[in-house]
């Protein structure tokens, strides 16, 4: 592949993408080109899911915002022209559109993206797909596998950074690690370790997790392709304890599969092993499952914890569905639409507890153009809240609140977000300048930064949904 396609992490904060086809086409000119190689030209079709993130990511690196169609129309047109990243830099940094920017993004958007900082470990392991299950597992010599890297990961305080590719599922973590230190899973760019179905599926899960004090950040789950074997009805399950699963993107998953009480779900919390305490933050899930099939969920929890920042969309039944033994929960800033049910608070079918769904706080979420809205079921307790959240345009109801409790601080109109559209590949959640969501949230539980990582405070405002505009 032309080697003006590839983005090495030390230029990738020296390179940006132009916002105006024209401007940056006419300031670089045909004659400034550097000429292309013999391989075939790179487009952005040929682009990789992670090589596109990255493109963003320049974007809102140095303009602050997303990119727009001239844009990327601009960035093909580069490729096959065979133009330097380096020279690209310098062409936009000198153009009037950088010069007059006005960001709209904090840095901690373009450090991190949404990714938490991983803090150093004992141990470490790498994964490539380039690599060898025989190898030492180091940088200079990765595994191949993230099956190979889980049997190597046994000892607390251990992280392992899987480089960006496409990696078969089917994945069974068990080690354990510690409060003093955990056991980190790390896309090392986000959702650019693809985990997608093996030739011959064994397990129904893309991601199989047993252990406790583990973190699974940054990976992309693509269960589209099926293989042969057992269909995945599961994406990132967990049953140990304090466990968090963290800016993944989990999607086309489980659409084919019988409708039936096996169920599944985009990612799982599960109480069945006794866990406690799961953390699922800053996701993005959709298109799971069959349409209208009551069994399948997105965002599936049974134990205590939180759910905050995530986007889920497109879902068969609820987009965040509480049961089994969940309780103790905090359900924040949340963007939920285009499913079934928006939430659902509720406990039954226990596991180890009969008390109900219960001390569970539900603030500053957007549940928007769902069937149903915000519903508790089954056994639920007197102390859940209900604030500031955004519930419109989900026809059956917006709300059902059960023991008399009732919501505070409701918007009840439309978030107007930048770009939706129910059947959309990619819909933009994020909010317009116009959007009645903006500042109308409660501090309370609210989490420091947004899916992005932008700032949440009270000198910013605590605005509602995934995203801080």
């Amino acid at each position: 592949m032309n080697k003006t396609f590839a983005f090495a992490s030390h230029i990738r904060h020296h390179a940006v993408l132009c916002s105006s086809a024209a401007i940056l086409l006419g300031a670089l000119g045909a004659g400034n080109a550097v000429a292309a190689t013999s391989a075939p030209a790179p487009t952005l079709e040929s682009a990789t899911a992670a090589q596109k993130e990255q493109i963003r990511q320049l974007y809102l690196t140095l303009l602050g915002r997303e990119p727009d169609a001239a844009g990327w129309a601009w960035w093909a047109d580069s490729l096959d022209k065979g133009v330097s990243i380096d020279y690209i830099a310098a062409q936009i940094k000198a153009s009037p559109e950088y010069a007059n920017r006005k960001p709209t993004v904090t840095p901690s958007d373009t450090s991190t993206g949404g990714m938490p900082k991983i803090p150093a470990t004992t141990y470490n392991y790498y994964v490539s797909p380039t690599g060898s299950d025989t190898a030492a597992g180091t940088k200079a010599a990765p595994f191949k596998t993230l099956a190979r890297a889980a049997k190597a990961a046994t000892k607390p305080s251990t992280t392992v950074w899987v480089a960006p590719g496409t990696y078969a599922g089917g994945i069974r973590t068990t080690a354990n690690g510690t409060a003093a230190g955990r056991i980190y899973y790390v896309s090392t760019t986000k959702w650019g370790a693809k985990i997608v179905p093996p030739a011959n599926s064994t397990i129904k899960s893309a991601w199989d997790n047993r252990g406790h004090y583990v973190s699974i950040i940054g990976f992309d789950v693509d269960g589209s392709k099926l293989g042969n074997g057992t269909k995945w009805t599961l994406g990132i399950y967990t049953g140990g304890s304090y466990n968090v699963i963290q800016a993944n993107r989990v999607h086309h998953l489980a659409t084919t599969i019988p409708c039936n009480s096996a169920g599944g779900s985009a990612i799982g919390v599960d109480s069945y092993y006794k866990g406690v305490k799961g953390d699922v933050i800053g996701n993005v899930v959709h298109d799971i499952g069959p349409k209208g099939c009551t069994y399948v969920q997105g965002i599936y929890h049974s134990t205590s914890g939180t759910i905050m920042n995530n986007v889920v969309y497109r879902v068969g039944s609820a987009a965040i569905h509480l049961w089994h033994d969940a309780t103790d929960l905090k359900i924040i800033n949340n963007t939920v639409s285009s499913s079934v049910f928006g939430i659902i608070v509720g406990g039954g079918n226990y596991y180890f507890t009969s008390a109900g769904a219960n001390n569970v706080h539900v603030h500053n979420n957007i549940v928007f153009d769902n069937e149903y809205g915000i519903s508790e079921q089954g056994k639920t307790g007197k102390n859940n809240t209900y604030r500031n959240n955004l519930v419109f345009q989900n026809p059956k109801y917006n709300f059902r609140l059960l023991n008399g409790l009732t919501h505070t601080n409701t918007i009840s109109s439309n978030p107007l977000f930048v770009g939706y559209s129910r059947t959309a590949a990619t819909p933009n959640f994020k909010l317009s300048t116009s959007s009645p969501a903006i500042g109308r949230g409660i501090s309370t539980y609210a989490p420091a930064t947004d899916i992005d990582g932008r700032a949440r405070n009270t000198s910013t405002g605590f605005d509602l949904g995934a995203y801080q505009h």
